[in-house]
C-alpha cells in the first residue's frame, strides 16, 4: 500500500533510539525527510547515518534538552513547515505516590507532559495557517489502564490522552489531525536493560530477563517496528478520518481482565 507520504517532512522527538527511530525508518522509506531530535549527538549521528545508508533519506538532527521550554520553542522554529509532528521524547518513572519525589516528578513531567505541549503550542498553530498537517503522539497504556506503581506516569499519559481528544476533535475543521498511540511493553533497548537488570537481581542470571514475559500475549513484548507501522499510517494521508482519537499497540493486555 502507497502511503502517499513521499515528499513529506517530518519531525520526530526522542527519534534516536527505540520507538523513535524506528518511527523515524519507516517514514524514510516510505519518502519522507526528517528532523530527529534528543538530547544525545552521538545517538543522533548514529541514526542519521544508518537513515541515510539504507533509506538515501534527507536527515537534519538537533540536539537539545527537550525539557526546555526554551529550546522547544527554538526547535519549532528550526523545523518549520513541518508536515508531520511525531512527539515520542520521554520516559516517566516507575513508582508510588509517596515514593516518586517532587523534583523528579517535575523533571519527567517537563520532558514527556509539558515539552509535547511546548511544541504543539507552536507547531500546531502553523499548521493551522497553512491548512495542512498531522501530529501524533505516543503515549503508553496507563494512561488507559492506570496502576499506583507507576502513578506519575498514569497520570501524564491520560493527561496527553484528553489533550489528544480534546484537540483533534476541533482540529479537523482547520485541515489538521491530531491522534495518539498508546503502546504497551515493547522491547527498546531501554526495557531490555531494566529487565536484565530486574532478572539478575531475582535469578542471579540476566539473560533469564524474558521469563518475565511468559504471561504476556504470544509470550513476548511488542516490537518497536510494531509501533511505527502504526503511527506511519496514521500519520499518512491513509488515515485521513482518523483524529481526536487514541490507539493501543499492545496485543491486547490492557483489554485483559487481569494483567
Amino acid at each position: 500500500m502507497d502511503l502517499n507520504l513521499a515528499g513529506k517532512t517530518a519531525l520526530v522527538t526522542g527519534g534516536s533510539k527505540g520507538i523513535g527511530l524506528a518511527v523515524a525508518r519507516q517514514l524514510a522509506e516510505e519518502g519522507c525527510s526528517l528532523h530527529l531530535a534528543s538530547r544525545t549527538r552521538e545517538d543522533l549521528e548514529a541514526a542519521r547515518d544508518a537513515i541515510n545508508r539504507d533509506f538515501g533519506a534527507q536527515v537534519t538532527i538537533h540536539a537539545a534538552n527537550l525539557a526546555d521550554g526554551d529550546r522547544m520553542r527554538q526547535l519549532a522554529r528550526d523545523t518549520a513547515g513541518i508536515d508531520i509532528l511525531v512527539n515520542n521524547a520521554g520516559a516517566i518513572p516507575f513508582g508510588s505516590v509517596d515514593m516518586v519525589d517532587e523534583p523528579t516528578w517535575r523533571e519527567a513531567w517537563d520532558l514527556k507532559v509539558l515539552g509535547y505541549v511546548n511544541l504543539i503550542r507552536e507547531v500546531y498553530p502553523a499548521m493551522i495557517a497553512r491548512g495542512s498537517g498531522v501530529i501524533v503522539n505516543v503515549l503508553g497504556t496507563a494512561g488507559e489502564r492506570p496502576t499506583p506503581s507507576y502513578i506519575a506516569g498514569s497520570m501524564g499519559n491520560a493527561s496527553l490522552m484528553a489533550l489528544c481528544v480534546a484537540l483533534g476533535g476541533e482540529s479537523v475543521d482547520k485541515g489538521v489531525r491530531v491522534v495518539g498511540v498508546n503502546p504497551g511493553l515493547i522491547e527498546t533497548e531501554r526495557m531490555v536493560t531494566l529487565s536484565e537488570a530486574r532478572a539478575e537481581q531475582k535469578f542471579g542470571d540476566k539473560t533469564r530477563w524474558r521469563e518475565f514475559l511468559e504471561n504476556m500475549p504470544q509470550g513476548r513484548a511488542g516490537k518497536p517496528e510494531e509501533v511505527a507501522d502504526l503511527v506511519t499510517y496514521l500519520a499518512s494521508p491513509r488515515a485521513s478520518w482518523v483524529s481526536g482519537t487514541i490507539v493501543t499497540v499492545d496485543g491486547g493486555v490492557t483489554k485483559r481482565a487481569t494483567l
